[in-house]
């Protein structure tokens, strides 16, 4: 991991390189529960308007990039305060295919974790993970995570025809962000 630095997404500059992440992790790992032609045809325009939204305005979240002798490697999203029960919700957690493996993907996990502990009134923080994505199940696991729940997947856009039938996904969660960040 050396010669990676973590700093906050603001500029409109991080917009592309965050969506084109985005759309290429859901490519890889989505496929079977949303559809191939929202993944092949119209993901990343998608996710350009959802990044652009959220730089713009971030409202009570936390946005922290991955940088790699200037380029992106990975980046966190965290939404304060989401949910009375589970806290938190990290939205997204995404690492470069090929930089998998490497401490990444902790790091960015203690970003988050930070973040909810400066910025969130309570210190809990969950995540959705798509119930086929086994791996990322592991890793948040490993990372101290409890599953606690499935429910249906909300279709990407509220446009129910971007899903595969009827994919679900896993409720993890971390009661208290401190050991993630070693307090």
């Amino acid at each position: 991991m050396t010669g990676v630095r973590f700093r906050p997404a603001r500029s409109p500059a991080d917009v592309e390189p965050i969506a084109a992440l985005h759309a290429d992790n859901w490519r890889r790992t989505y496929r079977g529960a949303y559809s191939d032609a929202f993944l092949d045809g119209e993901l990343l325009a998608d996710r350009r308007v959802a990044w652009s939204a959220r730089l713009a305005d971030p409202g009570p979240a936390a946005t922290t990039i991955a940088d790699h002798d200037g380029q992106l490697v990975g980046f966190v999203h965290v939404v304060f305060g989401t949910d009375p029960r589970w806290g938190s919700l990290l939205y997204n957690l995404h690492v470069v295919h090929d930089r998998r493996r490497t401490g990444i993907g902790r790091q960015l996990l203690r970003h988050a974790a930070l973040a909810v502990d400066a910025g969130a009134r309570g210190r809990g923080m969950f995540l959705w993970v798509l119930e086929q994505n086994t791996a990322a199940q592991r890793f948040y696991l490993a990372c101290g995570a409890t599953a606690t729940g499935i429910e249906p997947v909300p279709p990407p856009g509220g446009d129910p025809s971007r899903l595969v039938g009827s994919p679900r996904c896993v409720r993890m969660v971390w009661p208290e962000v401190g050991p993630l960040i070693g307090a």
